[in-house]
């Protein structure tokens, strides 16, 4: 394949993702934190950690989310899903190292 084709469809690819994400989350008002994250512009990998980690910090937050279930594979998953501003709580508390996460945290803080 073409390099410049390459870096378009990873471009396009990343684009696609965000906005998706960031509809769910306009159109339902809640998402679960990957999803957040993922609206926030990180990929999948990162977002899984960044989720975990403000998972850690919800608590702290006295975020308690609302109970659901996703289905992934045909497979049913327990998940909590955050409103905007619970995320928001939660993104304050949370010190990310990596560069990219600390923007990613900002950009969550904004959100709500």
């Amino acid at each position: 394949m073409i390099a410049a084709n390459r870096t378009r469809r990873a471009t396009l690819k990343t684009r696609t993702r965000t906005q998706r994400a960031t509809a769910k989350i306009r159109r339902e008002g809640v998402a679960t934190l990957a999803t957040h994250v993922i609206a926030a512009g990180l990929g999948v990998k990162e977002a899984r950690t960044v989720a975990s980690s403000l998972r850690k910090n919800a608590a702290k937050a006295n975020a308690t989310g609302t109970p659901g279930v996703s289905y992934t594979h045909g497979q049913r998953r327990t998940c909590t899903r955050y409103t905007p501003a619970e995320v928001a709580a939660i993104a304050v508390i949370y010190r990310p190292r990596k560069p990219a996460y600390k923007i990613a945290a900002a950009r969550l803080a904004l959100a709500a």
